[in-house]
């Protein structure tokens, strides 16, 4: 799927809309789903990559996480005026890159950075499996099948559902392979480069996972707590693995990093279809979304204060689940 959404936009070389136009007419309605789905997914990206740089900013600095990480994230993500700031920071680096085409230079430390964070990931998993009580159990949950719980749920929800997961982590459906593809020259292989994103993905994520669930399950962190998890759990890996603060100082400021890289990448899909459109010059339609981004995502940094009360789907869900479950179902 990686190598077919590039394929289409080397193909059209045009924004993400107009890309599935070009192939056929009758499907340009999935370019437009395809920048929906990107405009969603940014209210609650952007939000979610402040919360990483407030953890960089944090480390830092020297910050206490006590009496516990859960604590501490909760009692941030409830201030209505932390986030939104963390979040506008992340959107004033991207519109002032992409404004100026800049980007490159995000494009040459990510390089550096992206090899040095799977080194890091790869050193917390070992010593988090080695070093901490309960770590096997926690392993055990995240490797071992548990079909009788996948039968309880569904087959086909489960699968579904790591259906969505994948989609999600690769950029599909959004628009943002068929732009970058139309950035890709004929000489090099859309096969190749399609192997290398997903294997290097997959990478990523399997080896969080090492980290994640055996602190989950060491520290009392309910396992189904979704992107919240890596605030709740890791902190506490670096409370107690020697020199803490630097690995976490490094951790954050690399997940900063390839948060940025991540919010250009979606941005683009967003930038290129409005100058189109609109006939905008780069600058303007850089500014335009980044405060309609910024207003769209009110519900997700309020979500969790001012409005922690609206409850979409009974108690214990918010306004982000709502947001989650349009992505999905689209």
């Amino acid at each position: 799927v990686v190598e077919m959404e590039t394929a289409i936009g080397r193909h059209a070389k045009t924004n993400a809309i107009d890309a599935y136009g070009v192939i056929n007419p009758k499907w340009k309605f999935v370019g437009a789903v395809n920048v929906i789905c990107t405009l969603l997914i940014d209210m609650y990206y952007i939000i979610v990559s402040g919360y990483v740089l407030k953890y960089a900013v944090d480390f830092l600095v020297g910050s206490s996480f006590a009496p516990d990480s859960a604590t501490y994230y909760n009692t941030f993500i409830s201030d209505p005026i932390q986030p939104l700031i963390y979040a506008g920071i992340l959107m004033t680096i991207t519109v002032v890159l992409l404004s100026f085409g800049i980007t490159e230079l995000v494009e040459k430390v990510t390089k550096v950075i992206m090899p040095l964070l799977f080194i890091l990931l790869v050193v917390c998993g070992i010593w988090a499996l080695i070093k901490i009580d309960g770590a096997i159990d926690g392993l055990k949950f995240y490797l071992i099948p548990n079909f009788k719980t996948m039968a309880e749920i569904g087959i086909v929800d489960v699968i579904v559902a790591a259906m969505n997961q994948a989609f999600f982590t690769l950029s599909l459906g959004m628009g943002c392979m068929a732009i970058f593809g139309s950035y890709v020259k004929k000489d090099r292989s859309l096969m190749g480069e399609s192997i290398n994103v997903a294997v290097l993905d997959t990478f990523v994520a399997f080896t969080s996972g090492l980290i994640i669930f055996p602190a989950c399950f060491a520290y009392g962190v309910e396992a189904d707590n979704g992107p919240s998890l890596i605030f709740k759990t890791l902190p506490n890996i670096f409370n107690n693995i020697p020199l803490g603060r630097l690995w976490g100082s490094l951790f954050f400021v690399f997940m900063s990093f390839a948060a940025l890289s991540t919010i250009i990448t979606v941005f683009e899909t967003l930038i290129s279809c409005t100058m189109d459109l609109f006939g905008w010059s780069r600058k303007k339609a850089c500014i335009v979304n980044c405060i309609a981004l910024l207003v769209l995502s009110m519900p997700c940094i309020l979500g969790f204060s001012v409005w922690s009360g609206f409850k979409p789907f009974g108690e214990g869900s918010n306004l982000m689940d709502l947001e989650d479950f349009a992505v999905n179902n689209i």
